[in-house]
């Protein structure tokens, strides 16, 4: 992978550049948000690693800058600020990702490289979801209603169901691949936002395609055919 280090500690950012250079990754740091937004403009990036609190920016307002951009580059959030509503504020950004100093780090490099393969299997394309297309390089759902932008759990999770539309995908199944193994928040975050796929499934104009919860099990995506 390409990796740009978003962090302004000195000792962190040579650390982080070191280790992931010696795991085979090319990784390019940089210690402010100015000179961050700079690097992604002129370079393409597999994953970011990237601090909460910067010397000219806050992290999170980087983050949402990015995203309300079109940037797609899987992040994760590398901070010592721990606390729940952090995290939430984090992911509801953007993030894709969040692992709290200190760290381990063979898990940041399991969850870099879990984070590419999820991105690296996702198809740049629009695929067709029923009566709505699904635009993953866009992240957007767009329908007779109009185009409507995803969160980036809810892109992820809507590639999880689109992979096997029909298929019935358990919690712990979903939880795993768009949460990661060592996901340690709420339980019912799959259902929270399998709520928030469905209202931007309606917000596109979707009559043909759903998230059906399937009792004991999971959820699955239902697709149906055109009316004759």
């Amino acid at each position: 992978m390409r990796i740009l280090v978003v962090e302004d500690e000195p000792r962190m950012s040579q650390l982080l550049r070191r280790g992931l250079t010696e795991e085979g990754h090319t990784v390019d740091a940089c210690d402010t948000g100015a000179r961050a937004r700079e690097s992604v403009r002129f370079a393409d990036y597999d994953a970011i690693v990237l601090d909460w609190g910067l010397p000219d920016a806050d992290g999170i307002a980087l983050l949402r800058a990015w995203r309300a951009e079109g940037m797609v580059t899987p992040v994760l959030m590398l901070t010592a600020r721990g606390t729940s509503g952090e995290k939430v504020l984090a992911l509801r950004t953007g993030a894709d990702d969040y692992l709290v100093k200190p760290f381990d780090f063979e898990e940041l490099v399991a969850r870099l490289e879990a984070l590419h393969r999820r991105a690296s299997s996702a198809t740049l394309g629009a695929t067709t979801l029923g009566d709505v297309e699904f635009h993953r390089a866009r992240r957007q759902l767009v329908g007779a209603a109009g185009a409507v932008d995803l969160t980036s759990r809810e892109f992820q999770l809507l590639c999880a169901f689109a992979e096997r539309p029909g298929d019935v995908r358990t919690r712990s199944e979903l939880l795993a691949g768009v949460w990661g193994a060592n996901y340690a928040g709420e339980a019912n975050v799959v259902d929270v936002y399998v709520g928030y796929l469905r209202l931007k499934l309606v917000a596109a104009g979707a009559r043909r395609v759903s998230i059906a919860a399937v009792r004991g099990s999971g959820y699955r995506l239902v697709v149906a055919a055109a009316s004759p």
